[in-house]
């Protein structure tokens, strides 16, 4: 009986367990919903509820003033957001994913999932983050279930022939370009790199261009008013794949899959049972 509950939790046949929150951490439903929406008390993902807050809110491509923006302005404006969230996370561990949602309704309009490399690292964001603020509004944060993203991204918007359009119920992720993307993922694998393999002398040459931002805290109106930043100023020279110092590749963890994610929240729910049953007699 255990095996066949563990086998169908956070699926469509799980009457208790709501799958659309098991899947996307979200449900159109809210408190209402009619099946239990159990948050994990641990996760490498974290989810910043509506944190990203779009310059065409109230009416996609206009402005709160009416006026038509210009697409690139509003991908400039999304992806000075993503840089600094990525650059403030980066803070407390290695970041396996970031997305941010560009659906409109309620439920999921501008949330983020950060996955990190450890949850240990997404304890300590969430920690941090707790209580603070962006940009003049409170950050929402919580663990989230969410740890395939495959299984809560729509398919028919990746082929842009979703017809639900921005109140679709899968994710609809936002995209940010290349450049940028090999700019910061690029820079972590580098810098995770450098740090398993042997110590060696380095000269003045070898130092990388440019710099990071320094410390100072995580201000409130950090992408507002400001001028594109360019997006030449990437790391230095990029090195081949890391080798440990036996000659043999890093490998990476194997991440647990939904099977296994499912069988621990299942375990999780048995042990919260069992205090409260321990607490009642």
């Amino acid at each position: 009986m255990a095996e066949h509950l563990a086998s169908i939790f956070g699926t469509e046949k799980d009457r208790v367990n709501c799958p659309f929150y098991f899947k996307i951490g979200a449900c159109r439903h809210g408190d209402r919903c009619s099946r239990l929406h159990t948050k994990p008390s641990i996760s490498p993902t974290l989810l910043l509820s509506n944190m990203y807050q779009r310059p065409d809110m109230i009416t996609p491509g206009v402005d709160p003033q009416g006026q038509p923006l210009d697409p690139s302005k509003i991908q400039d404006h999304f992806e000075d957001f993503y840089e600094d969230l990525f650059e403030e996370l980066g803070k407390y561990g290695e970041i396996e994913s970031l997305n941010i949602c560009d659906n409109l309704a309620d439920h999921m309009v501008g949330n983020v999932y950060a996955q990190f490399r450890e949850e240990e690292h997404a304890a300590a964001a969430l920690q941090n983050l707790s209580g603070r603020f962006y940009a003049g509004r409170p950050i929402i944060v919580d663990f989230s279930p969410v740890t395939d993203f495959r299984e809560a991204t729509c398919r028919q918007y990746e082929e842009n022939v979703c017809n639900r359009g921005g109140y679709c119920n899968f994710m609809h992720l936002k995209k940010i370009n290349k450049d940028l993307r090999r700019q910061l993922f690029g820079r972590r694998r580098r810098s995770r790199s450098r740090s398993r393999s042997p110590p060696r002398h380095r000269n003045h040459d070898d130092r990388p261009s440019g710099g990071g931002r320094g410390g100072g805290g995580y201000p409130d109106h950090r992408h507002s008013d400001r001028s594109r930043r360019p997006r030449s100023r990437s790391p230095a020279r990029r090195s081949g794949r890391s080798r440990s110092p036996d000659g043999k590749r890093n490998r990476s963890p194997v991440r647990e899959g939904s099977a296994e994610r499912r069988a621990k929240i299942e375990q999780w729910n048995r042990e919260k049972e069992a205090r409260s049953a321990n607490a009642t007699d």
